[in-house]
């Protein structure tokens, strides 16, 4: 029989319903039942994706007599970590004070108060590597909850107080300046891994927002080295085993320092970024490189990430048949059925050999360059290319066969924030209508599914329910995805929509001593509410409500988005540029102030109005905003309010704090405009 999970909307949760374990979802019955029975509570988090999650529900989560000691001696709950990122951030950092070390699966023993008092990751079933075994574990903490209650309650409460403590920074608090963001670059600089691209050792993760960092500061200052070390990031992980070459997108991290051996499973955050950053790059500097991961990125979650109703899937787990990887990598027999003639040319290509390049098979990657190819081969360099895109549509095909790694179809309010902007950005950069209607569509999802009454929203979305209260990176990447959507459509209702949740953000996630929750006023009451300020995997939902307020500031004038913008970046202070990578995106949000962006409001119709806002759009311009409008329209937009044609001419008007240059029909006097900063 399933147990409670069963009635649950998470395929992590789903995944875990008929296990012998007497799960609860996370909520008030399971903390009544713990009350009422004297029983600490055992929770596990993770997510649909996880691959250690998998393994610890079989040889764990799925074993009779494990689930009776669970059952007997504990109350059992499973939380999904990306539909309650708020649960998961607080006993994680239960778990990282206990352990000095973090991950997924997540297991924590609490009070029936919610206080934890033990906690870690993954356990084995059998003792391993001085590890103790989950039963081991779980009969030691039964042990002390009935032999020594009140002593893992009084720890309890002193952890819980070590966590309030912890989400407080320890850095000084003052304006970021300028120069507090050379400081930072100059730091990226100093740790870039110039071997390998990018930034750590192994596992080395995708550093999207510390890459579009440095973009923003090399079109700042003009420095050439912060462009060199975003490209050799890129151009790294675009050839490594990390990029699907393949189907497109990118997998989570690497194992290994050399991009090489990915963990395979595919996260829309991650996919989002990376498009991003990497069409900045090609908008900058033109490589026809970079411009393919972006479209090919794109046309990933196009095809496999997308809902027919418009809205975006969350992940793709790293396993398939049991097997993490087994879905993306090959033989060199399978790669010579396939390819014929072109075999030895694409395997030499894509590192595919006989003895393998990972545990007997082979991630395709790319170690040679083209003309090294082509001289070894004895071709002409373009031949390489051409080999290659032959290739990969029927490797693709081949692969297409296969069993496909598990979907999890939920859809979260913030990732899909956040891919909207990519789609729309990519939409007008490189004219694919395709792109706008697939950020549109989706955008029209988000705003009917997931907002609420009164600008409010709820956290995910599946199968026709809508759940959970929002947190403040929803509601801050869904305006960052609509403000974006605006300036590729210009239709109002998206600037509408964003400034509606910007107002929301200002009325429910304020800290009244500076800065931002990460939960709203109205939101369940835990052990502690959450606050977490450093950008991780995914950007902070307050990075991320700061680059949206000051560029609301910039549409509108309103003093009291740049009021809250500005103090909440005091708090993150000068001292932040001593850890750029941890606070990645409140620096180019910072930028974006520091920069005293322009605003540029183009009024007009037809192709008059559409030169001017070509060369708005013939390259990126981080420290922009742009708003456009029909000649007898009526507009809500501040920016645009008052602006007129020019002698019955489209007229661009270029401004900063609302202070314009005289408007102009010409646009080369826009890119004059434009250039002068």
């Amino acid at each position: 029989m399933p147990n409670r999970l069963a009635a649950e909307s998470s395929p992590y949760l789903l995944q875990h319903q008929h296990n012998p374990v007497d799960w609860y979802p996370w909520g008030d019955q399971a903390f009544t039942e713990a009350r009422a029975s004297g029983k600490p509570i055992f929770l596990s988090v993770g997510y649909a994706a996880c691959h250690w999650c998998h393994v610890m529900e079989r040889e764990s989560f799925e074993d009779q007599e494990t689930a009776d000691v669970l059952n007997e001696h504990f109350i059992s709950v499973k939380v999904d970590r990306e539909e309650r990122p708020d649960v998961d951030q607080i006993y994680m950092s239960a778990v990282q004070l206990l352990t000095r070390h973090g991950g997924w699966p997540m297991s924590v023993f609490m009070t029936p108060e919610g206080k934890p008092f033990h906690g870690g990751t993954y356990f084995p079933p059998e003792p391993r590597h001085g590890m103790p075994s989950f039963r081991q574990v779980l009969t030691a903490v039964n042990d002390a909850w009935v032999n020594r209650r009140d002593e893992l309650e009084s720890g309890a409460g002193r952890l819980t107080e070590a966590i309030q403590a912890a989400d407080s920074l320890d850095l000084p608090a003052a304006l970021v300046t300028d120069d507090d963001l050379r400081r930072a670059s100059q730091a990226l600089a100093g740790s870039e891994d110039r071997t390998h691209g990018g930034w750590g050792q192994a596992p080395k993760f995708p550093q999207a927002m510390a890459i579009e960092f440095l973009l923003r500061r090399h079109l700042a200052t003009g420095e050439g080295l912060l462009l060199e070390i975003a490209d050799r990031a890129l151009h790294r992980m675009a050839r490594g085993g990390i990029y699907d070459h393949v189907g497109g997108g990118f997998h989570r991290y690497s194992v290994d320092a050399a991009w090489h051996v990915p963990h395979f499973e595919k996260m829309l955050y991650d996919n989002s970024q990376l498009a991003r950053v990497y069409l900045h790059a090609w908008q900058i500097g033109g490589d026809p490189a970079h411009r393919r991961v972006v479209e090919e990125t794109l046309d990933w979650v196009v095809r496999e990430m997308t809902h027919p109703q418009g809205g975006f899937f969350s992940t793709l787990d790293a396993d398939s048949e049991g097997e993490e990887g087994k879905f993306y990598v090959w033989s060199l027999d399978e790669v010579r059925e396939v390819l014929g003639d072109d075999a030895d040319l694409v395997a030499d290509t894509y590192d595919v050999s006989a003895r393998g390049n990972w545990e007997g098979v082979n991630v395709l990657r790319r170690l040679k360059d083209l003309d090294v190819l082509a001289y070894q081969h004895d071709v002409k360099t373009p031949d390489i290319q051409a080999a290659a895109d032959r290739a990969l549509p029927r490797l693709f095909e081949r692969r297409a066969g296969r069993i496909r790694p598990g979907l999890d179809d939920k859809i979260i309010t913030a990732w899909n924030g956040l891919m909207i902007a990519a789609f729309a950005e990519a939409a007008r950069a490189l004219n694919r209508d395709d792109y706008e209607a697939i950020a549109t569509a989706a955008a029209e999802f988000c705003c009917t599914e997931l907002r609420r009454e009164g600008n409010r929203l709820r956290r995910t979305w599946k199968d026709g329910r809508a759940r959970f209260n929002a947190y403040l990176e929803d509601y801050a990447c869904l305006a960052e995805g609509l403000l974006e959507l605006y300036q590729t459509t210009f239709d109002e209702r998206w600037f509408d929509a964003a400034r509606g949740l910007a107002d929301a953000m200002l009325q429910h996630f304020p800290d009244p001593e500076g800065g931002f929750f990460d939960t709203s006023n109205d939101h369940e009451q835990l052990v502690t509410r959450p606050r977490n300020v450093q950008d991780n995997a995914t950007p902070s939902g307050g990075s991320m409500a700061v680059t949206v307020l000051g560029r609301m500031h910039a549409l509108t004038g309103e003093a009291r988005y740049l009021d809250a913008a500005e103090r909440a970046l005091t708090e993150i202070g000068p001292g932040a540029a001593t850890y750029p990578t941890a606070f990645a995106q409140w620096f180019s949000a910072a930028d974006f102030l520091v920069g005293e962006p322009a605003g540029i409001a183009v009024v007009g119709d037809g192709s008059e109005r559409d030169d001017l806002l070509a060369v708005v759009r013939e390259t990126y311009r981080p420290r922009s905003v742009v708003a456009a409008t029909d000649a007898a329209a009526d507009t809500e937009v501040p920016l645009l309010q008052g602006r007129q044609p020019l002698d019955g001419h489209s007229a661009a008007y270029v401004c900063h704090g609302f202070v314009c240059k005289l408007p102009t029909a010409d646009p080369e006097v826009v890119r004059k405009l434009l250039a002068e900063g």
